[in-house]
This record gives structure tokens, sequence and C-alpha cells, in this order.
């Protein structure tokens, strides 16, 4: 109701919103639901142009580097090299993402050292505990991984703790990766100052939209720090394609089922189309199978 009828131009919407939510704050539920907003302010935007989010924000990238991260979770040791070479065939990626926090740090090297046999050292793996150990075992767990081969290793601790990820980084030569669960750039600057990680990956959903999305790329680029994206990878390829520090774009199929044209992996990369607004076109009877109230 706030936005209804006025012109559309999303960077003024964005402040307006904000303006208005400054006693509440804009972390948790709001946040959300502001960066969903700025997500549909920008797609409109982009499609009253007759052009793509990417071009709209002056970039011709065609295809951004990515990683299959559809699985590799949790589970026996003994299925995991199977389904690592399913991952990377599917698409024929060269990078896949690799669960760990096992109740044993020896559980843990088995199992990056069975899908590391298998797929090869050609193929990257990152690693991620999910916010799963404290301050001293993730130093623990990171130095044994040192002399395991993995690309990095994604929020060992809790990820607000950034004096205590900024010690693991520290203590470890194995790249840290965290972001996922910024709210906003100011966060993201206190972690960069902090010397929190090596790499970091946003969320578009919570760092607030686009708008919110373009101000951590100045800041990652600025510190000379390689940004990737967390999940959302039909907005996030996108906008990777905007980031002049872009690294890798979080592959995962979930959307899949509901959508007209999914994103398009090639040889390991997300081909980014030249549908008008951010690419997302909806299957809209696969919507309706899925509403709880149809």
């Amino acid at each position: 109701e706030q936005v209804k009828g006025d012109t559309l131009a999303p960077v003024s919407q964005e402040a307006k919103l904000l303006s208005r939510l400054k006693l509440l704050d804009t972390p948790g539920l709001v946040g959300l639901a502001l960066s969903g907003l700025d997500m549909a302010f920008w797609d409109a935007h982009s499609q009253s142009m007759g052009t793509s989010l990417s071009r709209a924000l002056g970039s011709d990238r065609r295809s951004i580097p990515a990683y299959n991260s559809c699985g590799l979770w949790i589970q026996k040791v003994e299925s995991l090299a199977d389904e690592a070479e399913s991952l990377l065939a599917d698409g024929k990626f060269n990078a896949v993402k690799l669960r760990l926090g096992r109740a044993s740090a020896k559980e843990d090297i088995k199992a990056v050292r069975a899908v590391k046999k298998r797929v090869g050292d050609d193929v990257h793996l990152m690693v991620d505990f999910n916010q799963s150990l404290t301050v001293s075992a993730a130093i623990q767990r990171a130095r044994m991984l040192d002399d395991e081969g993995v690309y990095w290793i994604e929020e060992p601790v809790r990820h607000a703790d950034y004096a205590g990820t900024a010690a693991v980084t520290a203590a470890t030569s194995t790249p840290i990766q965290t972001g996922e669960n910024l709210t906003s750039h100011f966060e993201l600057m206190n972690a960069i100052n902090a010397n929190a990680a090596n790499y970091y990956m946003p969320d578009v959903q919570r760092i607030g939209g686009v708008s919110g999305w373009l101000r951590a790329s100045v800041l990652c680029n600025t510190h000379g720090i390689e940004m990737s994206s967390h999940l959302f990878p039909e907005v996030s390829a996108q906008l990777l394609a905007a980031t002049p520090s872009c690294h890798w774009l979080e592959y995962v199929d979930w959307a899949n089922p509901i959508l007209e044209t999914p994103v398009e992996i090639e040889k390991g990369h997300a081909i980014l189309n030249d549908r008008a607004g951010n690419g997302i076109s909806w299957n809209e009877d696969a919507v309706k199978r899925f509403l709880v109230n149809p």
C-alpha cells in the first residue's frame, strides 16, 4: 500500500520503505519481505526496459561458473562418492559441495577422502559445516582439512561470531567462506573489518534484494574479496553477472518444478537467458498444485 501509485523506481522505493521502518529495523521477517519487494521492483524495472536484469544493471556476461549444491548431505560415507559423481555429471560440473559436521573429525576426513578419490583433483570440492562447530573444534578440523585439497570451508562456526570465524581463518591455509546470513551491507562491512573470512556469499533474500546485493558487491570489490551467491540461482546468476568480483553461483534445482524454464547449466556454467526481467517465469499450473488454499 505504501508504494501503490508510485513511479517504478527501485532505488527510490527502497529508500522510502526503509525510512518508514527505521524504528522496527529490517533484519528478520521484515527484511525478508522488503527483499522480496525489492526483487519484484527490479524485475518490473528491467521488464519495462525490455531487457534482462543483468543487462539492466550494465552487464553483458553470458554465463556464470556454478557448483552443484543439490546433495551430499550428512549420510553414510559409503554412498557419497556415487552421489558426487552423479551430481557432477548432471550439467558437466567441475565443482560440488559436500556437507560436513559429523560426530568426529575422523568421519569428516573419511567423507572428504571418499569423494576426492572418486572425483579427482581437477574437481573443486567445497565443504560446508553449516555453523555446527565451536571455535576450537573448527580450528582443529580446518587444520586437518588443510592437506585434503578442499576449495573452501564454509560457515564452520556461528555465522554472527565474526571474531570466532576470524580465528579459524587465521589458523588455516584453506579459504573460509561465509555470509549467507548477512542481513545488510553494514553487517558485511563489520565482518570484513574483523577479517572474518576470505570469501563471502550473500543471500539475495537476506542481504536486501537486488539493492542490498549491489551494495554488498561494491564492498567486496573494494576490499578485493571474491563474492559468491547463496541459493536462488535464478536471480543470483543475474546479479553475479553484474558483480565485479564474481566468484561462484551456488546451483540448486529446488524451484525447477514450478518454473517454466529452469536455470540452464552447460559445462558447469549457468547460462544467462535473454528474457526480460530476472529470468523467472512461473509454471502457473504447477504453482496451483502447491497452493495451500487453491
